[in-house]
């Protein structure tokens, strides 16, 4: 079995947002050159997340950040940094996916997309890649 693994970074530009990162994760299946395995990508910080869903109505993604802000509402955090909301979006979403790859090609539905979802933005991250396979 055969064991590919990249950090790649992920410029984020607003506090809150969820970056499709669908052709990245397909680009590092390619660059690993797995026909039949698993991809697991994993976002490395405590305040965003991964997750995958509809990425062909720009407004699921609006819906979804929109619920997480509400969700998270709390005037009486104790965390001094001011971002324990986005710990919270964070912990909601889990921190990485996984997926199988079949012939070379991440298995996804017909409308499905992989996020990479910032909660305390903007920053440069970092998503943990790794393709084990065949």
């Amino acid at each position: 079995m055969q064991t590919w693994f990249r950090k790649l970074v992920v410029e984020t530009r607003r506090r809150a947002e969820m970056i499709d990162v669908t052709a990245r994760l397909q680009a590092a299946v390619e660059e690993a050159r797995v026909a039949s395995g698993l991809l697991t990508a994993q976002a490395m910080h405590t305040t965003a997340g991964m997750t995958i869903n509809e990425n062909a109505d720009p407004d699921v993604v609006g819906d979804l950040l929109a619920q997480l802000e509400r969700l998270a509402e709390n005037p009486a955090y104790r965390h001094s940094e001011g971002n324990s909301d986005a710990h919270l979006k964070a912990s909601l979403l889990g921190a990485s996916v996984t997926l199988p790859v079949v012939q070379g090609r991440l298995v996804l539905g017909t409308w499905q997309g992989i996020y990479f979802c910032e909660f305390d933005g903007p920053r440069l991250r970092e998503m943990a890649v790794t393709v084990l396979g065949e």
